[in-house]
C-alpha cells in the first residue's frame, strides 16, 4: 500500500486560512504586519528561499523589505543594521538569513535581534522559553512539523520519536517539542546526531522519525520499521536534465521509504511550506503582541 503523502502545501494553506481573519483585525487596527529580511551575499538558495517568504508575504497583503549585502560586509555593520531594526517600529519582525559568511559569527547577530522581534525563534532567550515548555516563538520549521501533525491527526504522545540531527533551527526545538507534556505532544525522543554510533539501531526502533540530518538519500527503507512514520526535512540539489538544471530531494530515499512507511512528507512540498507559514504565522503574533 502507498503511504499517506504528509502535504505541507496543503497544510499551509489550512494556516493561511486561519490567519486571515486575525490579519484583517490588524489591519483594521491600521496594522499590517511587517518583516525586515536581511541577506547576505549570493548563496542562491538563500535567495529563492528569501524570494519564496516576499511572495507569500504579499500574496497575504503584509509587508516584508529585503535587504541585501555583499559577502564582505563586516559585522559590525550588520549589527549596526540589526539595532536601528530592533528601534524601527514598522517592523514586527526580524529575520536574518543564515548561514552567513564566515568571518561574521552567527550567534553574535542573532544574540543582538530584540527577542520580541525574534520571529525565527533562534535568539538563547526563546529557545529558553521552549525549554522551559512556555514557547513564545518557536523556531518556524520545527512548529509546522508539529502543525502536520495536528492536521493529519498524528498520535505522538507514547509514540517513540527519533530526531536525527540536532541543530538550534530544527532537531534540537523538535525534540523539545514533541516530547512537551502537552495533549499534542508527551512523545519519548531520542536525538541521534553525527556523534551517534549505528544511528540505524534507533530509527529501526521509531514509531515517527524526524530526518534533519542535511546529508542526501541518507534513510533507507531498511532502516525504518514496518509503518513508521518519516518527516524529512532535508533539502537538497542534484543535477539533472530539467530546464533548471536541478531537482530537490531530501534526506531520506523516498523510494525505498515509500515501500515500509505509513506516512511521509515528500521534498519539495512538505516541510518547507510550513516553514515559510510559520514564519508568517510568527510575524502576525508578533504584531499582535504589540497591541497587549
Amino acid at each position: 500500500m502507498e503511504p499517506k503523502i504528509l502535504s505541507g502545501k496543503e497544510v499551509s494553506n489550512s494556516v493561511y486560512a486561519a490567519l486571515k481573519g486575525r490579519i484583517t483585525t490588524l489591519k483594521s487596527q491600521s496594522i499590517i504586519p511587517s518583516l525586515a529580511v536581511i541577506i547576505v551575499g549570493e548563496d542562491a538558495a538563500s535567495q529563492v528561499y528569501v524570494r519564496n517568504k516576499t511572495r507569500q508575504f504579499s500574496n497575504h497583503g503584509l509587508f516584508s523589505d529585503t535587504i541585501t549585502y555583499p559577502s564582505d560586509i563586516t559585522q559590525e555593520v550588520l549589527l549596526s543594521k540589526i539595532y536601528e531594526l530592533n528601534k524601527n517600529i514598522q517592523f514586527h519582525g526580524i529575520l536574518v538569513q543564515l548561514p552567513l559568511p564566515n568571518h561574521i559569527d552567527e550567534d553574535a547577530i542573532i544574540d543582538a535581534i530584540d527577542p520580541k522581534k525574534d520571529v525565527d525563534g533562534f535568539h538563547p532567550y526563546n529557545l529558553g522559553c521552549l525549554a522551559a515548555g512556555k514557547p513564545i516563538f518557536i523556531p518556524c520549521t520545527p512548529k509546522g512539523i508539529m502543525r502536520i501533525f495536528h492536521h493529519y491527526n498524528i498520535t505522538i504522545s507514547g509514540k517513540h520519536v527519533v530526531v536525527v540531527g540536532r541543530s538550534n533551527i530544527v532537531g534540537r526545538p523538535i525534540s523539545i517539542l514533541t516530547s512537551l507534556k502537552q495533549a499534542n505532544s508527551n512523545g519519548t525522543t531520542t536525538i541521534c546526531h553525527s556523534g551517534t554510533d549505528n544511528i540505524s539501531h534507533y530509527t529501526k526502533q521509531a514509531d515517527i522519525i524526524i530526518l534533519a540530518m542535511g546529508s542526501l538519500g541518507y534513510l533507507k527503507g531498511d532502516h525504518v520499521k514496518e509503518g513508521a512514520i518519516v518527516i524529512d526535512v532535508g533539502i537538497n540539489r542534484v543535477t539533472d536534465n530539467s530546464p533548471k538544471g536541478y531537482k530537490l530531494v531530501g534526506d531520506g530515499d523516498q523510494l525505498s521509504l515509500s515501500e515500509k512507511v505509513s506516512a511521509i512528507t515528500p521534498v519539495p512540498g512538505g516541510v518547507g511550506p510550513m516553514t515559510i507559514a510559520m514564519l508568517v504565522e510568527n510575524t502576525v503574533e508578533a504584531a499582535e503582541r504589540t497591541q497587549v
